[in-house]
Order: structure tokens, then sequence, then C-alpha cells
């Protein structure tokens, strides 16, 4: 390949890997944890099945869902010794199984975000491109050809909720999949999934109507509260009133309710990008960003995925059941793709003073849109100036926001504290899932020796894995309040904290050796947790020594899968050895040993199709068409 065309997220460990195992028995070096003994990792990424068209469009998020999971099988000699599995599945949504009936697609049915990104992208290339993913679809249910019914990839982010694993992705419902061999069962709509023998035939996500389709598009974050089970979902759409959210009972918990899908939250004035939100025990923040994903941006002169630094950043705050008495919060523009934890503070009336409710949250904030471009190789698009309150430098920091809620109709509420933690790069954050909603004094996540908005022409690699005392660090900013929106609690750069060795640090850092990069960690807490920290991390890792002088990767290359030492942040306790690479991807969680056995009876998975033997009228019709649509 031209290497002026080489794309740094179509190369090197990200580049796709097309060969899936079953459940293969793994070799591992030293002691692997008994915590884990039954339980299963799974992550999720994009994986393009068609990635014959090495010049096209693309961008990391892009790509047909891959699911790759270690599972730590009990020895059936001796229940306390594990063996490690691993096993990765494409996820079986629609277009994937449209893409397995033909040989004649040279790229991906759906757009690239990169596409929808760029501003070079003239108004009929956009336009062209919405074209052949419509005419895809039409085509798909002609006889002969697998139907597409969901647009969706469900290449970003895993969850369990209510005996479900679910994949997950904003351009649809969740997709639900068997552990731990990780086939696809089928579309979930909040109320059950495809191939289940539920007779519950009431509508979910989406219910119905004209719209239905669009407003089952469910954020590739929802949320599980540990305590009540209910799982948390938004819903971004392009239509008025662009945001709907929904609250899922677990099945055994009918006394706390029933289920709500698709309550408008009002305020949010246009359709936007959002990929995560806030949840509390009692609030949800929907953030609601300068960062616009609208069609009709083409005839304004701007890209479909658009990023206005001009335009202030908006957090919406309710009560976790009554979207309708949202609360609006107005600051400086920014960016934010995961928040990593919320929390509320409750305080009664006193004699002296009014009662007062104030929701936390922390969140990886980011100054621009150069990680959105960067992702998919392009330039930066000129932006409009900016105000001088609203000038900051290219970063992205942990961030701790504040919100006073006003108590009283026709108040308004306050941001109390808005600042960095700390100034070392922060993303891809985790919590123990047992502190999840609540006040947790630990934050685990990925830093780079670079930005994570990498250069032109490279990709953004993960060379630190971090662990953040925002107990300790908020305590201290709070005290001590560092400058509105722009400060920073703690501002030493990744080689003075490397250089620092107090264990009561409040930043750890583990640094991967030369050439090994990680992959986002999970946090999987110890049986018996003497503190919130004591347990593991699991993260995907892979040596570079393994690529060859064009810098892709042999044939023979394989990922580890290796198990840390969370308290400390200074030891590797196991290195389980893959039969293959894992591609650098996104997001992936802790299944323990009670939620693969307690998982919903399913019939039957969902079974993708080969390409026709003889071809029919339909299927020729097809072809010609596919062969012109490339």
């Amino acid at each position: 390949m031209d290497e002026k065309h080489k794309h740094p997220y179509l190369s090197g460990n990200f580049a796709p890997i097309q060969a899936t195992l079953p459940l293969t028995p793994c070799s591992y070096q030293g002691t692997i944890p008994p915590d884990l003994a039954g339980g299963q990792y799974v992550r999720n990424g994009g994986n393009p099945l068609t990635n014959d068209d090495l010049v096209r469009d693309a961008h990391w998020f892009d790509g047909d869902g891959m699911l790759s999971g270690v599972l730590f099988r009990r020895s059936k000699e001796n229940g306390a010794d594990i063996q490690p599995e691993f096993v990765n599945q494409y996820l079986a949504t629609d277009v994937y199984c449209y893409a397995k009936r033909t040989t004649l697609l040279r790229k991906p049915i759906i757009p690239s975000i990169a596409t929808l990104a760029n501003s070079a992208t003239p108004f009929f290339g956009f336009l062209w491109a919405v074209f052949r993913t419509v005419a895809y679809v039409l085509l798909s249910q002609l006889p002969g050809r697998s139907p597409i019914k969901k647009i969706s990839v469900a290449n970003t982010n895993v969850i369990y909720h209510d005996g479900r694993a679910l994949a997950t992705c904003e351009s649809g419902p969740p997709l639900r999949f068997s552990l731990p061999d990780l086939k696809t069962i089928g579309w979930y709509n909040g109320r059950k999934s495809d191939n289940e023998a539920s007779k519950d035939d009431r509508s979910g996500f989406g219910g119905n109507g004209l719209l239905s389709f669009m407003r089952e598009w469910t954020t590739a974050h929802p949320r599980v509260d540990p305590v009540t089970g209910e799982l948390i979902a938004f819903h971004s759409m392009l239509a008025k009133p662009f945001v709907r959210y929904s609250i899922v009972k677990p099945a055994n918990q009918t006394e706390i309710g029933s289920s709500s899908f698709d309550l408008p939250v009002p305020g949010v004035a246009s359709p936007k990008l959002m990929h995560d939100f806030g949840v509390s025990r009692h609030h949800t923040i929907i953030l609601d960003l300068p960062l616009t994903l609208d069609p009709f941006n083409q005839a304004r002169g701007v890209p479909s995925l658009h990023y206005d630094s001009t335009k202030p950043s908006r957090f919406g705050v309710f009560p976790r059941y009554a979207p309708d008495a949202i609360q609006w919060f107005e600051t400086n523009p920014c960016l934010i793709f995961h928040t990593a934890n919320c929390w509320d503070v409750m305080k009664p009336a006193t004699d002296k003073s009014p009662a007062t409710a104030t929701v936390n949250m922390l969140a990886c904030r980011l100054t621009s849109a150069s990680m959105v471009f960067h992702a998919g190789n392009l330039p930066l698009p000129e932006v409009k100036p900016v105000p001088p309150e609203y000038a900051e430098e290219d970063q992205c920091r942990m961030y701790f926001f504040s919100f006073q809620m006003a108590l009283c109709p026709g108040q308004t509420g306050a941001i109390l504290h808005q600042w960095a933690l700390s100034a070392i790069p922060f993303e891809f954050p985790t919590v123990n899932p047992s502190y999840a909603l609540q006040e947790a004094r630990y934050v685990y996540g990925c830093s780079t020796s670079e930005k994570f908005s990498a250069a032109l022409g490279k990709a953004a690699k993960v060379d630190y894995l971090a662990k953040l005392d925002v107990g300790q660090l908020v305590a201290r900013g709070t005290a001590n309040p560092p400058r509105t929106v722009k400060g920073c609690v703690d501002t030493r750069t990744l080689d003075e904290v490397l250089g620092t060795t107090r264990d009561d640090d409040s930043i750890k850092l583990f640094a991967m050796p030369t050439g090994w990069f990680a992959q986002e960690p999970r946090f999987v807490p110890r049986a018996q947790q003497s503190s919130e920290d004591d347990g593991w991390l699991l993260t995907y890792v892979f040596d570079e020594s393994q690529l060859d002088e064009d810098g892709e990767c042999r044939d023979d290359a394989t990922s580890e899968l290796w198990v840390i030492d969370a308290k400390g942040m200074k030891h590797i306790v196991a290195r389980i050895k893959l039969p293959q690479r894992v591609p650098y991807g996104l997001h992936g969680n802790w299944y323990t040993e009670d939620d693969i056995r307690q998982q919903r009876p399913f019939e039957a998975t969902r079974q993708v199709e080969g390409i026709p033997a003889e071809e029919s009228l339909w299927s020729g019709i097809c072809s010609m068409a596919e062969q012109w649509l490339g």
C-alpha cells in the first residue's frame, strides 16, 4: 500500500483481524488470582469485515463489532485450578450478515465518521454516502439477501443487565450475546431480545411509529445501578426533542415501579453527538456540548459532524425519574466522551440554612475536537476565533464538576467547582463497580506520553495506566480551589509523577515496557476486599516489536491479557498468552461467574448465512447494483 495513503487506524495493531476462534486454551505466566475463577473479560471494538479499499474514508470508531474475551474456566478436575481460554466473534448485526452474503463490497455499508467530519467532503459526496447506505438497505429487502432492519454495528461497549450481556453503539438498540461463547442472540428493545421465548409484545426503546427506528438509537454507555438494578439510558436523535430517556427496571423488582421508555428531555435545541452521560444514585446529567451531528449542516457550509468552539457547553441535571424537571448549567466549550463517576451530596435544612442538593461529576474533558479528526486521519478544520475566556491549550484531563441544584422553581442553580484534578492526559476511566453512581475514591484509566489527539498520520497509543486518588484530589481542590475552568489541582507532568516514590501519592502510574502498548483497563475487585482499590486491572497488551519494516503486523503476531495489581500499580501478577492478536479497541467489561450462570434462557443464536450457491433473478439484480454502488 502506498505509504502516503496508509491510514494509522487501519495499520499496525489497529488493523482488523478476520480470524475468529472458539474457546481456546491459553498458556500463561504468573499466578491467576482465584477471584477471577469462572468469570470472563470481554472487550468490544470496530473490526471492519469489508476492508479491501484501504484509501477510503476510515475512522477508529468505524467497523463491524468484534468481541474478544478470555474466560477463566475452573478446572473440571480441581475447581481451584484455572484454565484461561480465548474466544473472539463478530457480532452478527444486520449489516454484518448482509456483508457476509456478498463478495462485491469494497468498503463498509455505513458511512465513515471521517466522511461526516471532513470539511473537505463535498456536498454531493455526502449525499452519495447517504444514498449508498439507503440503497443497500433497500436491496437487502429483496429475496436472497439478508435484510438490514437496523444500521448499528454494535462496536463500542459491552454491559450486563438483568441476565443479559449486551453490546452497544449509538446508531441502534443494544444487541444481546451469550456468555462465554460470545455468539449473537438478537436485538434488545428494553423488554426482551430476539430469540427469547418471552411473550411480552409491548414496545420498548423507540416505541412505534414513523420515527421509531431513530428513537431506539441508544447511548453506547448505559448505566446499571448496582443497588436497584435499573438500566438508565438516553437516546440521541435527529428530530425534536433530540434527546429521550429510558429507565429499564429488572424483572425481579416490580415493586420499584414499571419501566419508562423514550421520555422527552426538554431544552436541547439541535441534534448533537452525545456519547456518554452522568448518572448518580438520584440524578442524571445530559451533556449538551457544541458537537453537532446534523445532516443539514452541509447546507450551512460545515460538515455534518461539526465542533463549534465559540459555543458554550451545557449540562442538564435532573432527578432520575423526572427529566421534565431538568436544570441547565452553562460553561466554557469542551468535549466529554467519557464520564468516570457521579455522586450526590444532600444537605438537610437547618435553622440557619435551607436544604441543598449538589451533584458531582468526574469526566475526561477535552478542550478541542482534535481527537475526533485525528482518529479519522483528518486535518483539523479552520476554526473561528474564540473569545479569550474560551481559549485553552489542547488537552484531555480528569475534571471535576460540582452542580448545586436550585430547590425552588424559578431559581437558578450554580456550578460550584469546575477544574482539572491532574495535568496528565487521562481517558477511558473505570471505577470499582461496587462504587459506581456514588462517591468513589479511586478512578483508573489510560494515559499517554504524547496526546490522545495524536498528530496527523499517527495514532494515539496507551503507554501508561493511571490510578487517581480522586477523593484526595477533590478534597485538596475544594479546600484550596484552583482557577475556575482552566485551573488544575495537581500540575505535575508524567515525568514528575514517575519521579515520585511515595506510597500515598494521589497519582500512580504503571508504565508499559518500551514498545508495548495497553488498552482500556477494567477493574475487578478481590472477593474479600480490604479497601476500595483492592483488586486487579485487566487489559489487553501488544508488543510492537512484532511489526514488520512497513509497520504492519506479522501473520504470527499475538497479544496478551495482563492482570495487574490495582492497589500498588507496580506488579503484573499474570500474563495470559493469547493465540492471536487483539486489535486496539474500545470498551470492555468483566462478567462474573454468577453473571454467566444466571443468564436468561434463549432459544437460538443468530445464524450468518453464506453466499448463495445459485444465482436467482433477484440475486443477479442485487449483484449488478452492488457492483455499481461499490
